[in-house]
């Protein structure tokens, strides 16, 4: 049996896969989980090779650019690539609020001062910040979010065709500004029981500090409120996926506004 090695293919063909390449390799080094430092280097680009190939054949018919110049093709890579790492950097963001949460609860019980080192972001955390964060993507892995972000990148291809993306500054403004908003308050939702908790246990000892000034309220205090931090800690634990529930939903929804943003549907 006779076997055709013409293995030719028009240039407009490589260009498009490579815009394509572009969006999901600037994705995958960003988004949450696939960005992740324990993942090597070679299998993230490897993924994003067999990733962008997958959407190159799903993608049909293929819509080819047109450039004049080696500088207007540049200019279509550079926006390929500030598309792929806006949706993987706002998702990443949205997780990043699990070790926001964990710096309050820390601070509020005493313990923001004794922070380690997170291999997988090389920055120094907070024991709640860093057991929040594995939580949470642990609970991100088991509830499929990973699938999604999948799923939402391939989207973004007919939402935002190649060499489409524009941003338009004052929806992109108010995207902005809601994500960080959210970012905060839902820092401070996740970390309410146990600030409240803190700020109890702190009026309790300024009434006793009045009382009976002859105590050392301020080492009672440290103890004390690292073990009723620690005890609401783990009375709060079975919220966690509530919470990780309305973390998701939030990362969702800033992905969605943020690609209709470079869309032009916003």
């Amino acid at each position: 049996m006779a076997i055709n090695g013409d293995l030719s293919f028009p240039i407009e063909e490589l260009e498009y896969f490579l815009l394509i390449l572009t969006r999901v390799s600037m994705f995958i080094f960003a988004a949450p989980f696939f960005s992740r430092r324990e993942i090597p280097q070679t299998v993230k680009a490897a993924f994003a090779v067999l990733i962008s190939f997958m959407f190159y054949t799903a993608i049909t018919p293929h819509m080819y650019v047109e450039y004049s110049s080696i500088l207007e093709y540049s200019i279509l890579v550079l926006k390929e690539a500030i598309t792929g790492l806006v949706i993987g950097m706002v998702g990443n963001i949205a997780l990043q609020i699990a070790s926001f949460a964990g710096q309050i609860v820390d601070t509020n019980i005493g313990f923001s001062m004794a922070a380690q080192m997170d291999p997988a972001t090389q920055q120094n955390v907070t024991v709640t910040g860093n057991f929040y964060n594995y939580a949470f993507m642990l609970l991100f892995m088991i509830t499929g979010q990973h699938r999604w972000l999948m799923s939402a990148l391939s989207e973004t291809f007919t939402l935002v065709p190649l060499g489409k993306m524009v941003f338009h500054l004052d929806a992109a403004h108010q995207s902005v500004l809601k994500l960080l908003v959210d970012y905060v308050t839902l820092g401070f939702r996740i970390g309410l029981p146990i600030f409240c908790v803190a700020l109890l246990t702190n009026g309790i000892l300024g009434i006793m500090a009045k009382v009976s000034p002859q105590m050392n309220m301020f080492a009672i205090g440290v103890q004390l409120k690292a073990v009723m931090g620690l005890g609401i800690l783990v009375l709060t634990v079975r919220m966690l996926p509530d919470a990780a529930d309305l973390l998701f939903v939030e990362m969702r929804d800033m992905i969605r506004s943020f690609v209709q943003v470079m869309g032009g549907t916003a």
